[in-house]
């Protein structure tokens, strides 16, 4: 922890800094922040702007029938502290059009990129018609950014044939290049699910790891973990320079979450992975929520106060599709046993462990009481079935996983089923590979009724390479029969979901630590409405 860190900690007493406000306001004293906020800073006249500020280029996010939220950060030089604009506020245009070159341009506006949120802009663009694609563009002065497609969701009583999503998670910058981007952006998609780990924390050399970079070299500072404000947001600047991320940001909109390393690996609610005061490390998780927020295409409601945030929310897309997205980092327990693989016993299964936390799992299992889609997908971040890592009784499992929260795991099961959620769709990251699960009703009994599907999306790089067999393969099929598939190469996940049957086709990419490879279907399966069960197609 650094010592500009400690000193906003130590002027801040425990109890009080352990609140939202005390944390703000511990913030805003380490990252020199005006505490009256935004509306402090000077204006800066954009015409005088004489570098390209579009170098992060545009996305869009959670997208609702009448509205979709447009981002975009002024950075022209993101890999310098304050990307080289001074703290002053900059008025930016925008423009919404129904076509690619914008001759029919149906909503237009001004937005203030503040430089207390590191000159980050949040649109959210309304009055639009449901379903429907729309291109959008930013201007500040002179400059224009590259444009993007978006598109709304359908409105809520509507009757949808079909839903093709794509899901993402694991990007480690230093393992290797975003290929798998390359071809996501060039998919027909009206959606994309990030289940966490945009970015990760750990030191990325000068030659950019695995990237093994020869025309060019990252700054020294690149080349520490990320603790401040101020690394996280240069961190953020380092990975969206990534023109294949750019590529599939523009393409698509993107529904985001977060799991570990966008704060700190294994983190778990409170408590950190490393043995520091808790002061500090939610000083330190303040940091990393703010910077999330500021380089992701989120709500107003998403931004956080101080060290809280909350990110748990729900879409719809009509009658075919709910989505409650959760967020399994910030309220759960901490990991049994002191994390890692370990034998399960009373501590691990102790009821009153949780994943989600009481309110979550609560607005979890409501929405579901009160849902009308045929599809109930929940997007989260880490292994929702068990996965026993041998077929023999001295078996250990994930303590960060599901597995770990065994009884938080039954009540959302016990839920679904008391809600008469037919055809539940678990979204998974984190883990660096693909796999395809049937949910049993009782993990213990590989012939009980099955009760939904987990899909887990692999690394778009983390982990390099991979490989089609990782070297546990055995072990971990024939330890676990409701596994139907598992795959270590690194790509995305790609589902089409429609009324009668949701169909998941696993993109794989040969390497990532050379740029360029091809992109490969590795497997296919569906399962069919009203009778969950993965199938091979």
């Amino acid at each position: 922890m650094t010592a500009e860190l400690r000193a906003a900690a130590r002027r801040f007493d425990r109890r009080r800094f352990l609140t939202v406000t005390g944390a703000a306001a511990a913030l805003a004293f380490a990252a020199h922040l005006p505490a009256a906020g935004a509306a402090s800073a000077a204006e800066l006249d954009a015409r005088t702007i004489d570098e390209d500020p579009f170098t992060l280029g545009v996305a869009s996010g959670d997208p609702l029938p009448g509205s979709v939220l447009l981002w975009t950060r002024l950075a022209p030089r993101p890999y310098e502290p304050g990307s080289g604009l001074p703290r002053r506020r900059v008025q930016v245009r925008w423009e919404l059009a129904h076509d690619a070159r914008f001759t029919r341009i149906v909503r237009r506006g001004h937005a203030t990129a503040h430089p207390e949120f590191d000159h980050s802009v949040h649109v959210e663009a309304g009055g639009l018609a449901p379903g429907r694609e729309y291109h959008y563009r930013f201007r500040a002065g002179d400059w224009i950014s590259p444009a993007g497609r978006t598109r709304t969701a359908p409105h809520a009583v509507a009757r949808v044939g079909g839903l093709r999503l794509a899901a993402v998670s694991c990007q480690a910058y230093h393992d290797g290049y975003f290929t798998a981007y390359r071809h996501l952006a060039e998919e027909d998609l009206d959606l994309v699910l990030h289940l966490g780990d945009y970015l990760y924390e750990y030191a990325v050399n000068a030659t950019g790891g695995a990237r093994a970079y020869t025309d060019r070299r990252l700054p020294a500072h690149f080349n520490r973990e990320t603790v401040t404000l101020e690394d996280y947001r240069l961190r953020y600047g380092l990975y969206k320079s990534d023109p294949d991320l750019r590529a599939a940001h523009a393409a698509h909109p993107f529904v985001v979450t977060w799991d570990d390393h966008e704060t700190e690996n294994n983190y778990a609610g409170g408590t950190p992975e490393n043995d520091v005061p808790p002061e500090e490390f939610l000083l330190r998780r303040a940091a990393a929520y703010r910077a999330y927020w500021e380089n992701q295409p989120l709500r107003a409601p998403q931004r956080p106060q101080g060290p809280d945030m909350r990110l748990y929310r729900r879409l719809r897309f009509g009658d075919l599709a709910q989505f409650d997205i959760l967020d399994t980092r910030q309220y759960r327990s901490n990991q049994a046993y002191g994390d890692g693989w370990q034998t399960p016993g009373p501590e691990s299964e102790d009821p009153a462990r949780t994943m989600t936390g009481a309110e979550q799992e609560r607005w979890l299992i409501d929405g579901w009481k009160d849902s009308r889609a045929v599809w109930n997908v929940v997007p989260q971040q880490v292994t929702f079935a068990r996965r026993r890592n041998v077929p023999t009784p001295d078996y250990k499992l994930s303590m960060d996983a599901w597995d770990g929260y065994p009884a938080s795991r039954k009540r959302l099961l016990d839920g679904a089923q008391a809600a008469g959620i037919e055809n539940l769709v678990v979204l998974t990251g984190d883990v660096h590979v693909g796999y395809a699960f049937d949910l049993k009703a009782d993990f213990d009994d590989p012939a009980s009724r099955t009760v939904g599907t987990e899909l887990v999306a692999t690394s778009i790089a983390s982990g390099k390479d991979g490989a089609d067999r990782p070297a546990n393969w055995d072990n971990l099929t024939r330890a676990n029969p409701h596994l139907k598939f598992y795959n270590g190469r690194r790509g995305y996940l790609a589902v089409t979901l429609e009324p009668g049957q949701a169909r998941a086709d696993f993109r794989t990419v040969s390497a990532v630590t050379t740029p360029g490879a091809p992109v490969t279907t590795a497997a296919s399966f569906v399962t069919e409405a009203g009778n969950p069960g993965l199938t091979p197609v």
